[in-house]
């Protein structure tokens, strides 16, 4: 499961290496990489996300592991709503469901004009995950049509946000505060969002150390929640 020490670079994952991956807590001095290169098969990403470890790479570049030191997470009973955002999820103008559009959450997650990460690898990896019950998606309707959501992965209490996206006004906000009590109320116990943007910092995002993140995860990781029990809740 765990690599050797002692590198002075990221651990490199030829094409067909064994499921192995190095210790997070041992990794110092790349910025939070620590390995470059393997593939997305599923028993690949379900190990990394077991150990704290996740996939982010552009196009043109092997694909690039990180377990980043802080982490950022977000307290599922302290999550932050604005006056403003409770009065627009009091209107009903919005619908939500999960699970019923991953693939479309996730191109939706990667039509950015600067570029994306969400590579046709990752479409098909994080598709593959969907189908056997590790990936799931929360999606935010208005009219019919999909204007927000987020997609992330779930093991065992712990579920990690992948990306969100949103074509009309507080849609994002909205997909978040719908998750988080959703899953709080399912029993999820560590919810991560990886980094901290000012987004997620007015939703009540903090940042942990490396090793409180990991301490955390493993924790989260002696239970399980089962997603066909998730019911949504947008209430406080």
């Amino acid at each position: 499961m765990f690599a050797k020490r002692g590198r002075t670079a990221p651990w490199f994952l030829p094409q067909g290496a064994p499921l192995v991956f190095p210790n997070p807590r041992h990794e110092k001095g790349f910025d939070g990489l620590v390995a470059v290169g393997g593939d997305l098969d599923a028993e690949r990403l379900l190990l990394a996300y077991r150990l704290g470890i996740f996939p982010w790479f552009s196009e043109g570049t092997e694909i690039l592991w990180w377990s980043p030191d802080p982490r950022t997470i977000i307290d599922l009973h302290a999550v932050h709503v604005s006056r403003s955002l409770k009065r627009r999820l009091a209107t009903g103008q919005f619908t939500y469901t999960f699970d019923s559009a991953f693939l479309e959450v996730m191109r939706a997650c990667g039509d950015r004009s600067e570029g994306t990460w969400i590579l046709p690898s990752m479409l098909a990896a994080y598709q593959s995950l969907h189908q056997l019950g590790h990936a799931h998606s929360f999606e935010v309707w208005s009219e019919g049509r999909l204007v927000g959501g987020l997609y992330g992965v779930c093991i065992g209490c712990a579920f990690a946000a992948e990306s969100m996206f949103h074509s009309e006004s507080d849609a994002s906000k909205a997909a978040m505060v719908v998750t988080i009590r959703s899953l709080r109320r399912l029993g999820i116990t560590l919810f991560d969002v990886q980094y901290l943007t000012p987004h997620l910092a007015r939703m009540g995002a903090i940042e942990v150390s490396r090793n409180e993140y990991l301490e955390r995860l493993e924790s989260a990781q002696q239970s399980h929640v089962e997603f066909a029990r998730l019911k949504l809740d947008w209430q406080d």
